[in-house]
């Protein structure tokens, strides 16, 4: 509940005088949150991977190479082209979706370091500022509401007991992907933050 009214702070200081100043405010705080994230998704993966063998790493990348990660599945843009001729609200949208199917395999993320630990409350506070993000944006109750029906299912087996060879490809694949789409999270919502700012580059 604290964390609703920060962000519902932000939004609301001096909305009928400087609208566009306060979006712009929210939508930093929104950048520095997943900009957070995504270091630490590096630096967790990064710890990983030094873990493992010379071999070990080298198959695990060959097999992630030809694998997919759960949210795969949510639609999103294809290249750098297609982000930026995207709208903010479709942007926004795509991100909260996300961030969403993070919630539940994140706790598997937790405990070991105190990096890992960060990860579950960064994503929800991030995934309400998104939320008020879409809320704040003309339509965007309506958006929020379509794109939030579809409830992505877990990561395959990798809740279930495993052997330690699939247990370690499991791991790997968890972390790379968790990377991955906080990469993309970065990404679209620098750029829907960018479109705020006419006169801005907002070039990938």
């Amino acid at each position: 509940m604290d964390r609703v009214c920060v962000w519902l702070s932000v939004l609301l200081v001096s909305s009928s005088s400087q609208p566009l100043s306060d979006s712009q405010r929210l939508f930093s705080i929104a950048v520095s949150r997943v900009q957070h994230l995504h270091l630490l998704a590096q630096r967790i993966f990064s710890d990983f991977e030094s873990s493992l063998q010379t071999e070990e790493q080298r198959q695990l990348n060959k097999i992630f190479l030809q694998d997919f990660c759960n949210s795969d599945y949510i639609i999103s843009p294809i290249d750098k082209h297609e982000t930026q001729r995207s709208s903010v609200l479709k942007l926004l949208s795509i991100s909260y979706r996300l961030v969403e199917s993070w919630e539940f395999p994140s706790r598997s993320l937790s405990g070991g370091s105190a990096p890992r630990n960060q990860i579950s409350p960064k994503l929800t506070e991030l995934k309400t500022g998104i939320h008020l993000l879409i809320r704040a944006n003309q339509d965007g109750a309506e958006i929020f509401s379509e794109n939030s029906a579809l409830q992505l299912a877990p990561y395959g087996n990798y809740y279930q007991s495993l052997g330690a060879e699939e247990s370690l490809r499991r791991t790997y694949e968890l972390l790379a992907c968790f990377k991955k789409d906080m990469h993309k999270v970065e990404t679209y919502l620098t750029v829907a933050k960018c479109r705020l700012s006419p006169e801005a580059n907002c070039t990938l």
